[in-house]
């Protein structure tokens, strides 16, 4: 048996790792899409390290398009078995794939139409998959709860076990029995945080051989949760009350949104929050935010008696959720002070790069990052402290004040991630690092050095281990 790692390695998106038995069967974790500028990358998301009409079965960690958004591509280059998951992360897929296929279907008009203007005889763009193929990828979708092992053949049971990470996320693990032989072999998928709303604490996996884990934020640690409310808060009243301008906040349609939106939402029934309006402009976002209040299996306690008090903890009388197109182009022609929490999150695409656009060049504005950005994205730009940032082809002076709160990342931090893996040191062969850019993973790996971990790899792109 060997593992093929063929997405995330020493990159922080495009989630896919290849199981092959010593029988054939092929198991592929995760398909993600690739989200970011990196030359090296540029033809990832349209090529496969492996031919997808030979993957037996694919197993899905959670809904976030970085391990998702490939999974319409797959079924299209001729992938026919099914896709395992968690109910509430079917429920996302249902509508974050569809997201996903309109930008690609608009991203292709959009350079056909640019190609053609140089070139009438140019050849028409197509998109990586369309709406028909995410219908067709729907169809192969099979959920499962948590803590229940379930089999995928008579050689192979899958346990998922709640990561804490977004909606419907989990850790993998696999019980494979090979040659007399039983192997266990873990993907973490994302590692949440314990302690955050909405969602459970992680909950750590069975001891398994080999381990495959996530390090996006391995050389750092994140602000402490009980100061959080407080800045939010404190960057509200600075923006809105003293400099009369507007909060924007890009954020992730899934989690993110719906955790700030949260926070707010006790603001408002403690009467700590300023009479302002506050504007979710994002459709999936508005979309996600519906998938939540359908699976309350994934809350915490917290969520579940606050909801006692508040039976909508994602709704208050001055939050709008904004539909239509028009809706949002009235946000950037409005005078008066507001938050407005917009995707993507990275910044690279979707409404908010509207919102950049006719606002981070006006010092009364704030921008407030709240999480990780991909290096080449315009939140990488921004977060590595750029004075300027290309948008639509027109270089934008940063102006409004930039504000960082890495407290609401849903990945966990160093030693959160530790701490999470702590149980696997006495019975682990190997672990491998991934989903991380390289300096953080060299440092996680350094650091978990110091707990017992000995056999740490940090693979690169293609590379293949035997799992004896």
């Amino acid at each position: 048996m060997h593992v093929k790692f063929c997405g995330a390695a020493r990159e922080v998106t495009g989630s896919s790792h290849l199981i092959t038995l010593d029988n054939g069967l092929k198991i592929l974790l995760d398909c993600g899409l690739y989200q970011g500028n990196s030359k090296e990358m540029s033809d990832f998301n349209e090529e496969w390290l492996f031919d997808p009409k030979e993957i037996d079965v694919l197993i899905l960690s959670h809904a976030h398009i970085d391990h998702s958004g490939r999974l319409p591509k797959l079924v299209k280059d001729g992938f026919q078995g099914e896709i395992h998951c968690t109910h509430a992360t079917k429920s996302l897929c249902a509508i974050m794939l569809l997201d996903s296929a309109k930008i690609q279907e608009g991203d292709a008009e959009y350079k056909t139409k640019i190609a053609k203007r140089h070139d009438k005889s140019a050849r028409k763009v197509l998109p990586l998959y369309t709406v028909r193929d995410v219908h067709a990828t729907m169809n192969l979708f099979v959920g499962h709860g948590y803590d229940k092992w379930f089999r995928i053949n008579q050689d192979v049971e899958v346990l998922f076990k709640d990561a804490g990470h977004i909606l419907g996320s989990a850790s993998v693990t696999l019980k494979i029995r090979e040659n007399g032989d039983e192997i266990k072999v873990g993907f973490t998928g994302d590692i949440g945080r314990p302690a955050r709303p909405i969602l459970r604490d992680p909950d750590p996996m069975p001891e398994v051989d080999y381990l495959i884990c996530e390090s996006t934020y391995g050389d750092r640690l994140h602000d402490e949760a009980p100061a959080e409310s407080t800045k939010l808060l404190e960057i509200i009243k600075h923006t809105c009350l003293e400099k009369k301008g507007k909060l924007i906040i890009p954020a992730f349609s899934v989690g993110r949104t719906q955790e700030i939106v949260y926070m707010l939402d006790q603001m408002e029934t403690a009467g700590m929050l300023p009479p302002i309006p506050v504007f979710v402009d994002s459709p999936l976002a508005v979309n996600a935010t519906v998938v939540f209040g359908t699976h309350p299996e994934c809350y915490d306690e917290q969520l579940h008696e606050y909801m006692l008090i508040d039976p909508n903890p994602f709704g208050f009388n001055r939050l709008q959720y904004v539909h239509s197109v028009e809706g949002s182009k009235a946000l950037n022609t409005m005078k008066k002070p507001a938050i407005i929490i917009s995707a993507s999150g990275m910044m690279n695409a979707g409404r908010v790069v509207h919102h950049l656009f006719n606002n981070i060049d006006n010092p009364k504005n704030t921008l407030l990052v709240v999480g990780y950005c991909a290096p080449g994205t315009t939140g990488g730009h921004i977060r590595a402290g750029n004075k300027s940032v290309y948008l639509f082809g027109q270089n934008k002076q940063i102006l409004a004040d930039v504000e960082i709160m890495d407290s609401f990342s849903a990945h966990g931090d160093r030693d959160e991630m530790t701490w999470f893996i702590k149980n696997q040191e006495k019975t682990l062969k190997k672990l491998f690092l991934v989903h991380g850019v390289y300096d953080a993973q060299v440092n996680f790996r350094d650091h978990l050095s110091k707990f017992g971990f000995k056999d740490v790899e940090i693979p690169t792109l293609g590379q293949t281990f035997e799992l004896k």
